[in-house]
């Protein structure tokens, strides 16, 4: 089944989902643990520059979330999440096992593919990169 119309819904769909979900999980680092808790949590999980790193998930997470959402810059944003995702599933997820009950791969590895396919599909007609493109 080749319908751009569906095609592009599904992305559309896929890019508002998860970008709600990555602002969430920006907003809370931010605001609902604060930075200062999240740095230490990424120390004990053995992240380097855990304070850094927090600043910048916590950054990246609220504005590539937004970014994701309206469909600007999308394949460079989808790529750096995803790899900030796998990052993240290595650090803090690996050592909990599989099942995200547990804390494990589960959840960040649905997101990861979530941005690969986006990464590799780009952002669809419903975009701000298809009305730069286009005019």
């Amino acid at each position: 089944m080749n319908r751009p119309a569906v095609r592009d819904f599904a992305l559309l769909l896929a890019r508002f989902i998860v970008g709600v979900v990555f602002i969430a999980r920006g907003y809370q680092h931010w605001v609902g643990t604060g930075m200062s808790e999240t740095a230490q949590q990424f120390a004990q999980a053995g992240v380097p520059q855990p304070r850094l790193v927090a600043y910048v998930a916590g950054s990246v997470e609220l504005i590539g979330g937004a970014m994701l959402i309206i469909g600007l810059l999308t394949t460079i944003i989808a790529g750096l999440m995803a790899v900030m995702v796998l990052v993240a599933g290595y650090f803090i997820h690996l050592p909990h096992g599989f099942f995200a009950e547990d804390g494990g791969l589960e959840y960040p590895l649905i997101l990861a593919v979530l941005l690969g396919l986006i990464f590799v599909f780009g952002a669809g007609r419903a975009s701000m990169d298809r009305v730069l493109v286009d005019g």
